[in-house]
């Protein structure tokens, strides 16, 4: 779309991905040189964390539904109500860029009903806003229905924080590389450089900044001494139990920071490859590996088809961070709401346990394969251990001795944490039987 309107564009991000045309990071990557991008990069964001609310205020002040074909609308409306609601940008200056944005769509007829429309939130918003949490208290979390039905229904005890840390600006979390520097020489460095910065509780390699950073500004970054990762992430290498001489497989690997940790904890390993199918992210591990100057074999796979890259040598470790709903990192992906439906989870889970089918294969007897996801939902997290233990004999669950997160029947899942904790993540330890 060749028009300068930043509220058009977000109104064509946001309807391209309630048509499943995309992801709110590869529409964003095509508008990065426009003059108003950080604007649009935060309304994309904030409209997808509060869609679902946003969209039942917008049903509260229109007399009658919208037309499917006028999707375009809805999101523009949608985007502009953010503004009003969150951002400290004049009112009137708002509505007279969403009424001019309808020219880009070729709807003059919509001018007056998207005037009236702003015009009466305005208005209104304290007593439509009040009625609405009135009738569902639940409209205040802006989670579609069926992800808070299963998240209340699986994490009773614990929804409420779940939708709450979900809803919060993710943290920037830095790992750092013990091999180049101490974590208190790292929060030295940040210390000088004027940026705030807190250790984490969970992994000792890890740091919180108070407010993100551009990388270029972090000291020791551009040297390889601190990575951006989120904490969670950061837990993966002692629970692989890594030993010097072993041969490591990360099977879906990019973009590389739990490659580029494994390489970073365990300097003497014999070798380690990492799988993706997709040649771009492949190129993201291999650029990650440069600047940490590291090594591991890159290969472009599906790690499912093992007969198409596995030479037959076996692994003392592998790896499968699996493809899922990434419902525990709505914080960072908050396009999220809008991209999974409830018939995903069990497609997702399919693909999971043939992973790790296939996968097991390539495990030496005695050796390790760790299972993580950055999901919620059981169905992809504990009840997939459970149905592949059911099928390999070979298999034995090992239970995560730790303090954090919470043990489940098989794995353990930590969830999403506050604005200076991880992100959503599960993790499951099997070994491979000597027979």
């Amino acid at each position: 779309m060749s028009n300068s309107n930043s509220r058009a564009i977000v109104a064509k991000i946001l309807s391209d991905l309630l048509s499943n045309r995309g992801s709110l990071a590869t529409q964003l990557s095509k508008h990065k040189e426009h003059p108003e991008f950080g604007l649009i990069q935060e309304t994309c964001y904030g409209s997808c964390r509060w869609f679902f609310l946003l969209e039942a205020i917008l049903e509260n002040l229109l007399n009658k539904s919208l037309k499917k074909q006028d999707l375009d609308l809805k999101c523009l409306m949608i985007c502009t109500l953010y503004q009003l609601r969150e951002l400290e940008i004049a009112e009137y200056a708002v509505i007279n860029e969403a009424v001019s944005a309808v020219a880009v769509f070729k709807k003059p007829w919509a001018k007056g009903l998207v005037n009236a429309v702003l015009r009466g939130f305005q208005r209104n918003k304290l007593d439509i806003e009040r009625s609405l949490l009135a009738e569902d208290a639940d409209w205040l979390f802006s989670f579609p229905d069926w992800l808070r039905s299963e998240i209340s229904a699986q994490w009773p005890n614990q929804a409420k924080d779940i939708f709450e840390n979900s809803n919060q600006r993710p943290p920037m979390t830095l790992r750092v590389n013990t091999a180049k520097a101490s974590r208190e020489q790292s929060l030295d460095w940040l210390s000088t450089a004027n940026m705030a910065a807190t250790p984490g509780v969970l992994s000792d390699s890890a740091i919180y900044l108070n407010k993100p950073a551009a990388v270029t500004d972090i000291p020791g970054f551009s040297e390889g001494a601190l990575s951006v990762q989120d904490e969670a992430s950061q837990l993966v290498p002692g629970l692989l139990q890594l030993e010097a001489g072993q041969q490591v497989l990360d099977a879906c690997a990019a973009p590389g920071g739990k490659t580029c940790h494994i390489l970073e904890s365990e300097r003497s390993l014999t070798g380690l490859t990492s799988i993706d199918k997709s040649q771009s992210k492949l190129d993201r591990i291999s650029e990650n590996l440069q600047r940490l100057h590291l090594k591991a074999d890159l290969v472009l796979a599906d790690a499912s088809k093992i007969e198409r890259w596995w030479d037959g040598s076996h692994f003392d470790r592998i790896l499968l961070d699996a493809p899922c709903s990434a419902t525990g990192v709505i914080r960072r992906h908050p396009d999220i709401k809008l991209l999974r439906k409830l018939p995903d989870i069990e497609k997702l889970a399919q693909a999971q346990l043939k992973l790790l089918s296939s996968l097991w294969t390539c495990l030496k007897p005695g050796g390790l394969l760790l299972y993580t996801t950055c999901s919620l939902l059981r169905q992809e997290n504990e009840e997939i251990i459970r149905r592949f233990l059911d099928s390999a004999d070979s298999a034995k669950y090992e239970a995560i001795a730790a303090d954090w997160g919470v043990e489940c029947a098989f794995g353990r899942q930590l969830l999403p944490g506050t604005s200076l904790g991880p992100d959503g993540f599960f993790y499951a330890v099997l070994r491979k039987g000597i027979a």
